[in-house]
């Protein structure tokens, strides 16, 4: 359903999963207003429209609230950098101050208007373990930087809970996408004949395709559902498994014994936690809501995103999920 007039206010809207939901509100004729920090990114047209901002010194344009419906939160570093000092503190600083610097301003101004505000978060969050299988109800958090970063991120969000409208919270797992992100590193050694499970191979990857992604931030948007959402597809897999159908799908053998932890944990320092942490998560929360996913297996997900002669079924997908 088309939603001429509305407004989204997006940060992040430049990265991976930004642009995805972008393309999802414009083929909904929705109207997309986006925060960046470099001038130079701000472009003004009829249904996107950017706006500046700088989180670490708490500014904003507040001509970025005029007319806006809802907002999205996307702003966060990269999570997959050396886990020094310096670094770990801009990733977790990249979002709550994001997160600060909106419930600021918005605390300065009416927001009777504004009817949901969605932020993404991690699945990170749920504790490494090769036996849970964990949904949104989960209270105990990962003993790791990563559960660290996504538990004071929340913490930061649900501050939004003093205001009226809606707040939901998404915890994005692994996202598949040949645009950026994780798929193409590793599909890389894949590729090049040298691909292979990493460590014991057993953990559990908790994946989504960057489509059904996209479409779900907007049917929790349009659908107008608030509490905690896991973004993740019906079917887990083990790193095994993923690196099997990576495998199939480029069609490349596997010959290589799995690569040992000690090895990527010596190249990649803490980081590497992000390679071995194992967590198998829930989407029954957000099908219960009637949401449905286009890509529920790994299989016809990764066929899809590695066919060349690839065709968006993004727009089909949108319809199928009836967002009102």
């Amino acid at each position: 359903m088309q939603k001429d007039g509305m407004k989204v206010l997006i940060t992040g809207a430049t990265g991976l999963v930004g642009q995805a939901i972008v393309r999802v509100l414009h083929q909904q004729n929705i109207m997309v207003n986006y925060l960046t920090t470099s001038k130079d990114k701000i472009t003004d047209s009829k249904d996107f429209q950017g706006f500046y901002w700088n989180p670490a010194k708490d500014e904003i344009d507040m001509a970025c609230f005029d007319g806006v419906d809802a907002i999205i939160n996307l702003a966060g570093a990269s999570i997959a950098q050396r886990w020094t000092s310096k670094n770990k503190e801009i990733i977790l600083k990249s979002r709550t101050e994001s997160l600060d610097t909106l419930y600021n301003a918005l605390s300065k101004k009416s927001t009777h208007q504004i009817r949901s505000f969605i932020t993404a978060s991690a699945i990170g969050i749920y504790p490494d373990s090769l036996t849970h299988y964990y949904d949104e109800k989960e209270t105990v958090v990962d003993d790791s930087f990563l559960g660290e970063v996504t538990e004071k991120w929340e913490a930061s969000a649900d501050k939004f809970n003093e205001f009226d409208f809606k707040l939901a919270k998404i915890r994005i797992g692994l996202v598949l996408s040949t645009d950026g992100g994780v798929l193409p590193r590793m599909a890389t050694p894949v590729k090049n004949f040298v691909g292979a499970p990493l460590g014991s191979g057993e953990q559990w990857q908790s994946w989504i395709h960057i489509d059904d992604l996209a479409i779900m931030f907007t049917f929790v948007l349009e659908n107008k559902l608030e509490g905690v959402f896991n973004g993740v597809s019906p079917n887990p897999v083990t790193n095994t498994k993923m690196t099997k159908e990576l495998a199939r799908v480029l069609n490349r053998p596997l010959w290589l014994p799995n690569v040992p932890k000690f090895v990527l944990s010596g190249i990649l320092g803490k980081m590497s936690y992000l390679l071995f942490a194992s967590q198998r998560v829930s989407s029954k929360k957000m099908e219960k809501h009637g949401f449905n996913f286009q890509f529920p297996n790994l299989g016809p997900a990764l066929e899809n995103l590695f066919d060349e002669n690839r065709k968006s079924r993004t727009a089909t997908a949108t319809m199928k999920n009836e967002l009102v």
